[in-house]
């Protein structure tokens, strides 16, 4: 006999879990992809994607997933031989530098570990240095999925103009669009990435860079464009098949349509609110869990949280056990650790993460609490006993 038994939940930070709305969208026969609904729906897309990103300028869409996003802002903006400032907060963005490296980019780094955030001093002083100017982009992740940081991209954007630095400011916003509050415009971001798999709520395929007229203007000059990454076809394309440089991925824009309309219907602000309570549930019974036992978060200030993701170490020799005992007895699934938390410890399963992205509510994310408190007390880890009276509280308040 298993409790797993039912509806399996996947409770990893991305692929999120997908509406059935959704789903049902996407259940469809093959569009006409030269005239009618479908070219009429893509471009109705491209408002509503705007105004989730507060942008007023440009975004492009592909058919790839967040790498393919990060090779686009690349391609679109660099040449071989510029210089990027990569700002290391768990294994993204270094990720992201890594990408560029191999394009022929040259890479100044900074890595402020896997369980902090920018600071802002360092990056002044890095951009000060540098008064040739030859800093032609910094790069920062809004939220690390690794890690569970939430970074300021506002205070990024302040310490570049206040250092008088013309750099381009990126965001990978990719696991966080549509979970944390982002204003794109308002906070000065240049360039900005994000993939249809987590707050989007689409299966993952599809990328997506927002990028305004500074970003574009440096698309003159970069000789890294090819003409598939080439964003300007895909944002005033002269034909259909521009958009996506070839066949349109037809059935992910009927889902992404839906997801969409979702977000509309319940309101960006509101979407925003329940992330936000939400996470605070999970924080409140990790705190709780932490005051008789090993179980921590991996980032100590709350304010540096993201409320789409979080990451937890549950002791030496915990994490593994304790997502194998969820699987198998209670049907849930937790995300594993990814480069920067599992380097800190001898033991690569102290840690685990929650996804509480996208289409998520109270009754999942306190199953996940009271089974994660359930496996904790099968497999006799130690851990304060009322977490779960912890998460109730703040969802009975709201």
């Amino acid at each position: 006999m298993s409790l797993a038994n039912g509806r399996h939940y996947l409770a990893i930070p991305g692929p999120s879990v997908m509406p059935d709305r959704v789903l049902q969208a996407m259940h469809r026969p093959a569009p006409n992809i030269y005239t009618g609904e479908l070219v009429e729906m893509t471009a109705s897309l491209v408002p509503d994607l705007k105004a989730i990103a507060r942008t007023d300028h440009n975004v492009a869409m592909y058919i790839a997933n967040g790498h393919g996003a990060w090779e686009a802002a690349l391609v679109n903006t660099l040449s071989r031989g510029d210089r990027i400032l990569i700002l290391g907060t768990g294994r993204f963005c270094l990720g992201w530098g890594e990408m560029a490296e191999a394009m022929g980019v040259d890479c100044q780094i900074i890595d402020f570990g896997p369980r902090s955030d920018i600071d802002m001093a360092r990056v002044a002083e890095a951009l000060e240095a540098d008064t040739e100017h030859r800093i032609k982009a910094v790069l920062a992740v809004q939220v690390d999925t690794s890690t569970s940081v939430k970074n300021d991209i506002q205070g990024l954007r302040e310490t570049l103009d206040a250092t008088g630095h013309p750099a381009l400011l990126f965001s990978d916003n990719i696991a966080c669009l549509a979970c944390d509050e982002f204003h794109m415009d308002d906070w000065g971001v240049d360039v900005m990435v994000t993939g249809s798999q987590k707050g989007l709520m689409t299966p993952p395929g599809m990328g997506f860079v927002f990028f305004n007229d500074k970003a574009d203007r440096a698309r003159e000059t970069a000789d890294l464009v090819t003409p598939y990454w080439d964003w300007r076809p895909r944002v005033t394309p002269e034909e259909y098949y521009r958009y996506f440089n070839g066949t349109a991925p037809t059935h992910h824009l009927y889902g992404l349509r839906t997801a969409l309309d979702m977000i509309v219907e319940e309101g960006l602000e509101n979407v925003w609110a329940r992330h936000a309570t939400l996470a605070r549930a999970i924080w409140a019974a990790i705190e709780v869990w932490g005051q008789a036992g090993p179980v921590r978060p991996n980032i100590a200030d709350r304010t540096k949280r993201s409320h789409a993701v979080t990451t937890i170490n549950f002791g030496p020799g915990n994490g593994q056990r304790l997502r194998d005992w969820m699987t198998a007895n209670a049907g849930v699934t937790l995300g594993i650790p990814l480069g920067g938390v599992e380097g800190r410890d001898a033991q690569k399963e102290d840690f685990l993460r929650i996804g509480h992205m996208g289409h998520v509510n109270a009754h999942m994310v306190l199953g996940v609490i009271a089974n994660l408190q359930a496996g904790m007390t099968a497999l006799q880890i130690p851990h304060g006993p009322t977490g779960l009276e912890a998460a109730v509280r703040i969802i009975a308040e709201g």
